[in-house]
């Protein structure tokens, strides 16, 4: 009679060992979703403002400038549920810009272009790398939260369920031909 119930305590322990290390790993998911996240929307952040200075500056043609700057605007001010299509946009309009070499070349020949050139090419860089991450995380999280355990004894707590960011991040082939 003890020797079982020793039994069944040491296996009730060992099950809310296993539990509670599922639970902390799923709070990790959650904190690299969270961190990843963050340098998405950074990078984000970061390829709109400076296609904003570069619509700006004069180097562009009217019609360029005023095509950029509108999609670079509106990804900046977007809402979060707006925030994906906005974002596709201004990967649209960075490629319709910079369609042709010629055009970065022209940016590159003004003062202060090379530099802007630079900018612009790896921000367009960086985001599909930082989308990556964050939609890695995303999936992990997903896999982990789809588990019967997880569900049945609500490891996840009251975190929502991770959302994966979806947008068409292509860059301009000739901003990416010349890195």
């Amino acid at each position: 009679m003890t020797a079982t119930l020793i039994w069944i305590l040491v296996a009730l322990v060992v099950i809310g060992l296993y539990l509670s290390w599922t639970a902390g790993r799923l709070d990790r998911l959650h904190a690299r979703i969270d961190a990843a996240r963050a340098a998405l929307d950074a990078q984000l952040l970061r390829r709109a403002s400076v296609a904003q200075e570069l619509a700006t500056s004069g180097v562009l043609d009217p019609a360029a400038s005023i095509v950029l700057y509108e999609a670079a605007h509106a990804a900046r001010q977007a809402e979060e549920d707006q925030r994906e299509v906005a974002e596709s946009e201004l990967s649209q309009a960075l490629r319709a810009v910079f369609a042709d070499a010629r055009q970065v070349e022209e940016v590159r020949a003004a003062p202060g272009g090379e530099e802007a050139a630079r900018e612009l090419s790896e921000a367009v860089r960086r985001v599909p790398m930082a989308r990556r991450f964050h939609n890695d995380a995303v999936g992990a999280a997903r896999r982990l939260r789809e588990h019967r355990k997880v569900r049945w004894f609500r490891l996840a707590g009251h975190a929502p369920f991770p959302m994966s960011f979806e947008m068409d991040d292509e860059p301009p082939q000739a901003l990416v031909d010349r890195t």
